[in-house]
């Protein structure tokens, strides 16, 4: 049973996503034809035929707007897929998205201040959940820690985030 929950991207940022991403690119949204794009604002694979599109996305930068506070230099952006229109959200999850055995993910912390106060390396083990679950306690042990995202190592794509609770 999954401990923590995973953020996906929310509505009011898709919106403005899907207008002008955090690079300040227009949205150009295209049919996946193969599908299994992975796709930020509902926490699952693309099927073929969907409309979708690559945004720039900063999450710490929106995060740290929400909380009053400058990231600084910890600010970053990076591309994610995102359906081209509104589609809900993600459906009631089984383990955490995106979560291939063997695949390396970056569990990346961050303090209330939006600056790193660490991470670690995650490669996927078959128990998926228990993996994820154990990195996140890990991670919130910390008291300092309010927030942790998790990445692809291979591109550095942002793949979703948990949160103290």
């Amino acid at each position: 049973m999954t401990t923590y929950t995973a953020r996906p991207i929310s509505p009011g940022a898709l919106k403005e996503l899907r207008a002008s991403d955090d690079a300040g690119r227009p949205c150009v949204p295209f049919v996946d034809g193969e599908g299994g794009s992975p796709l930020r604002c509902c926490l699952r694979s693309a099927r073929r035929g969907e409309r979708i599109a690559l945004v720039s996305y900063a999450p710490l930068r929106r995060w740290a707007a929400g909380a009053g506070v400058d990231p600084g230099a910890y600010d970053e952006q990076g591309p994610v897929f995102v359906h081209a229109e509104e589609c809900g959200g993600p459906a009631a999850l089984e383990g955490y998205p995106f979560s291939r055995v063997g695949a390396l993910r970056a569990v990346r912390r961050y303090n209330a201040d939006g600056e790193i106060v660490g991470g670690r390396l995650l490669e996927i083990p078959e128990g998926s959940e228990e993996g994820f679950d154990a990195a996140f306690a890990e991670a919130f042990a910390d008291p300092e820690v309010v927030l942790v995202h998790v990445r692809a190592v291979e591109y550095g794509c942002f793949h979703f985030e948990v949160r103290r609770v």
